[in-house]
């Protein structure tokens, strides 16, 4: 079923003619952005509607490369950059702040607040966004939490019900609504699909369709391939720690991926 899922995704997803981008101005570029002994630096530039995928192995630098970003640790070289110029991206505030939204791979713990009601979940990133000195009122917070259950097919009995006991892939759509709700312009998912079924996962697919076709870029990390290749315009390969290839069109390919890595494992016991 879900191989299915993911062929109607290949054959109507996201992926675009990025060939066409070839000299449009970016919406996001990052030059030489590292951190000691964390991630060796990097160049990463953004589309608007582009989905670009970080793939590789377990510790290989995924998340690392987003938390970067994100600013949840503080790059300690490198520029950040949009349509107006240089913009300092040194905490998930300065993030939020100029667009981003960030989902993370671990939904429980960095995710959802478990206590708190779907409503309240779904309503924090506007208002981290806003500032807290300026409430979301609870008639606005209720229109949020109708609106993105209902787009988002989110399963629950009541929009007051704890997020906490809910399914996975229901908690995981929870995470999305919340950052939708603040519509950034730039949005990082790691391991959306991670411990979901797979009626969620296929959904899933089908908003990043959605999201991108109306603008907002997003970074997708997975460890599923097959995922990456049905969604993707770009594919950055990391390994090590550092960023070792990118795929563009049809180089996105499953052999090509696992030989990018392969490439790069075998450079190093050479050197070794």
């Amino acid at each position: 079923m879900l191989g299915r899922e993911l062929d109607e995704a290949e054959e109507t997803g996201v992926r675009r003619d990025t060939e066409g981008r070839v000299g449009e101005k970016p919406l996001l570029s990052f030059k030489g952005i590292g951190r000691k002994n964390f991630v060796e630096p990097f160049d990463l530039e953004v589309h608007k509607g582009e989905v670009v995928g970080l793939a590789g192995l377990l510790g290989s630098g995924r998340t690392e490369t987003a938390e970067l970003i994100f600013g949840v640790r503080t790059a300690q070289s490198g520029t950040v950059s949009d349509d107006n110029g240089k913009i300092s991206i040194g905490s998930p505030r300065d993030a939020i702040a100029a667009g981003f939204g960030f989902a993370p791979e671990d939904r429980k713990t960095d995710g959802i607040i478990a206590d708190l009601s779907v409503r309240e979940n779904i309503a924090l990133a506007l208002q981290a966004s806003r500032g807290w000195a300026r409430p979301i009122s609870r008639g606005e917070q209720e229109r949020l939490a109708s609106e993105y259950i209902e787009k988002l097919d989110i399963r629950t009995s009541s929009a007051e019900k704890p997020v906490g006991e809910l399914s996975g892939g229901n908690q995981q759509k929870v995470v999305l609504a919340r950052w939708l709700a603040m519509n950034p312009r730039f949005l990082i998912l790691d391991e959306p699909t991670r411990g979901i079924d797979v009626g969620a996962h296929a959904e899933i697919l089908h908003l990043i369709h959605q999201i991108t076709a109306e603008g907002m870029s997003i970074l997708i990390i997975s460890s599923e391939l097959d995922e990456l290749i049905a969604v993707t315009d770009r594919v950055i390969v990391v390994r090590d720690r550092r960023h070792v290839a990118e795929l563009t069109g049809a180089e996105i390919a499953t052999e090509n991926i696992v030989k990018a890595i392969a490439s790069s494992a075998a450079k190093k016991r050479e050197a070794v």
